[in-house]
């Protein structure tokens, strides 16, 4: 395991991210995401939280309200994220779903899609489809064998069936009920290192081999580039290539995705209440700053009934992940080409 002071040395061997563009500022705030905590139900290779069935860590009650609370009030927000761990194993998951749906945000839940045929989680397809929640799961490969070596054995087979019922309730069909899958590439044996294939030839190929071998079809294919974080950045250092890894990201920086940064206009929200400007952020525990310096809350934020107190996006050497190529995001590639 390298040490954290050896890290270090090795972040900074890379050309710090704000040198290649001046300050990267904050836009309107009109996403909020949510990370409800760390508990799964899998224990995925690539996660970059790091979650599993052994992580207890979830949202309180007071945090919980007070998140509830920026939603009623803040009419600037348009979309609603959930993710975790699994989101919907976890506490705030349904009362979050209300008051957004009740003040007709959009809600998003980022789904592993095997957590459904878990105990006590048999009614969650369904609540989706009753609330109209965008469901954007995790399918990093069509191929079963390079599923299940990402994210545990039998996981591909059991992702199909929940695609299927998702089908069946009109996920992917009906207008107001959409189904997105997201791709990540697998991780690296070696110093022969790949971004993510051109977003809408992948989707082509998806719908084709799903369509043709399960029945299955949904509305759009997000490519999100592996970042070194948690997982990742462990799986990287054990093969030495934490450090090659972050230079290949450098060197296909491109400038063009920067005006598309999902931290740009996104806050995002960890299970005890703190604010970051990106899930990535949050797990390399970077807090967002107000203009004065001081580290963001959900509970200053009310106080100041104002999301938009960042300046300042916090930045580090990872960033390059989502602006390599065509760039990354929860919400896929940024640009074309």
């Amino acid at each position: 395991m390298i040490s954290s002071a050896i890290n270090a040395s090795l972040d900074s061997a890379v050309t710090p991210f704000r040198k290649l563009s001046s300050n990267l500022t904050k836009k309107h705030i009109n996403v909020l995401q949510i990370n409800l905590g760390k508990r799964c139900n899998l224990a995925c290779l690539h996660c970059h939280v790091s979650a599993s069935p052994q992580r207890t860590e979830e949202l309180s009650p007071k945090v919980c309200h007070q998140i509830i609370k920026l939603i009623n009030h803040f009419p600037q927000i348009q979309v609603v994220d959930l993710t975790g761990g699994a989101p919907e194993m976890l506490y705030g998951f349904k009362p979050i779903v209300a008051a957004a749906r009740a003040k007709g945000k959009q809600v998003i839940v980022r789904s592993n899609l095997t957590i459904y045929f878990e105990a006590g989680f048999s009614d969650i397809p369904e609540y989706c489809a009753q609330h109209q929640l965008k469901i954007v799961a995790s399918l990093p490969c069509y191929l079963a064998d390079n599923v299940d070596k990402m994210r545990g054995n039998g996981v591909f087979e059991t992702s199909i069936r929940a695609l299927q019922w998702l089908n069946h309730l009109g996920y992917g069909q009906a207008p107001n009920l959409i189904l997105d899958l997201v791709y990540n590439p697998q991780l690296p044996v070696a110093e022969k290192f790949a971004l993510a294939p051109q977003q809408v030839e992948l989707e082509r190929d998806y719908k084709m081999f799903l369509q043709e071998h399960f029945g299955i079809c949904f509305n759009n294919l997000l490519t999100i580039t592996n970042l070194p974080i948690g997982r990742t950045k462990l799986y990287l250092e054990r093969r030495n290539l934490y450090k090659p890894y972050l230079y290949f990201l450098e060197s296909h920086f491109n400038f063009s995705t920067v005006e598309h940064l999902m931290c740009r206009n996104q806050l995002s929200i960890d299970y005890l209440g703190n604010v970051y400007d990106c899930d990535f952020n949050q797990m390399a525990n970077l807090p967002a700053k107000t203009r004065n310096n001081e580290i963001l809350t959900v509970a200053k934020l009310l106080e100041a009934g104002n999301l938009d107190l960042i300046n300042e996006i916090q930045t580090a050497p990872y960033c390059y992940g989502c602006t390599a190529g065509c760039g990354s995001s929860c919400g896929g590639a940024l640009v074309e080409s």
